[in-house]
């Protein structure tokens, strides 16, 4: 822990500079007073390190020197691609390796793309979860990291939304996807490949037992794949819509991106000047909240079942308002 508290204060000084023992006791969150350790320790194994006392000062390297000492280890190697990605990272487990890691390629890049590259952090952002999510809690997702990491074969006790509700899988862990904020492991087992959510694992053992990657398998491609018979499974019905030309503009943010591209694909203006669509739906009870999202702008024309419901719906909704409405105190 020292010996790499020891290179990433080498890394910093290279990268940034002049720093004080503050600075550097902030950025790497220990104390002043081990900052002050760690500098006569360097300056003892024959570092070219100057402090400088004053407002002014502050420890730098003699112009020009330069460390090697850049290797990435094997976890820094594996939070290379998550650099940008700060908060996966973490919940992974790899977030203080993510940062030594992208320290490490910054002191590794000349000056004019060091100067670049810090521009981007700081102008760049990226916030994966969907708005109005929390996060999910999944106390899982280490142990499931560490089986993907060791193609370790893991038993977990799982919750579906399907009956049985629970069931129990011996999984070999293929690998981990984030979307939308949400952790997904994807595994081999007896039923074939499969998705589970994370946050629906409440045990997880992992096996002594390892197992053989599937040849040809490919986790993206397994994603899209997957992605698009999720649809078709989902999908189960149709909705036919009359569209005024303010909810055709806002349909995209009211109804997922399948059915908005659905409806684009679908669109038949008519003489009134609006759009008659065709939108696929999971269920009429799942439709009915949606559709009326979308407002006096919007009218079911069939199928006639989910267009009685959407009439009884208004009806009640509208009896509400009749009268003088509940006496308030």
């Amino acid at each position: 822990m020292r010996a790499s508290r020891l290179v990433s204060i080498l890394l910093l000084l290279q990268t940034r500079g002049r720093m004080t023992a503050r600075e550097v006791a902030e950025t790497l969150e220990v104390s002043v007073r081990t900052v002050y350790r760690d500098m006569e320790s360097l300056v003892a194994s024959g570092i070219p390190l100057y402090g400088e006392a004053g407002p002014d000062g502050g420890y730098h390297l003699l112009d020009g020197y330069r460390t090697r000492l850049t290797g990435l280890t094997a976890d820094e190697a594996r939070a290379l691609f998550l650099t940008g990605l700060p908060g996966a990272a973490a919940d992974l487990g790899l977030g203080a390796v993510a940062a030594e890691t992208q320290l490490k390629l910054t002191a590794a890049l000349p000056p004019e793309m060091r100067e670049r590259a810090e521009q981007s952090r700081q102008r760049i952002h990226i916030d994966i979860p969907a708005w109005y999510q929390d996060s999910e809690e999944t106390p899982w997702l280490s142990a499931v990291t560490s089986a993907v990491w060791n193609q370790q074969q893991v038993r977990i006790r799982y919750e579906r939304w399907a009956t049985p509700h629970e069931v129990i899988r011996t999984v070999d862990s293929y690998g981990v996807v984030l979307k939308a904020g949400r952790w997904y492991l994807v595994a081999g087992s007896a039923h074939g490949v499969r998705t589970y959510r994370v946050s629906r694992i409440t045990e997880l053992e992992p096996l002594t037992g390892t197992f053989t990657w599937p040849a040809g398998f490919d986790l993206a491609a397994h994603w899209r794949e997957y992605l698009a018979s999720f649809d078709a499974r989902r999908y189960r019905d149709q909705a036919v819509l009359r569209l005024s030309p303010e909810a055709l503009a806002s349909i995209g943010q009211v109804l997922d991106s399948s059915a908005a591209r659905a409806a684009e694909e679908s669109a038949a203006p008519d003489a009134d000047g609006w759009t008659r669509v065709v939108v696929p739906i999971e269920s009429y009870e799942q439709a009915l909240p949606k559709l009326l999202l979308l407002g006096v702008g919007a009218e079911v024309v069939g199928p006639p079942e989910l267009r009685e419901r959407m009439r009884a719906t208004l009806a009640e909704m509208l009896a509400r308002y009749e009268g003088d409405g509940p006496t308030q105190e």
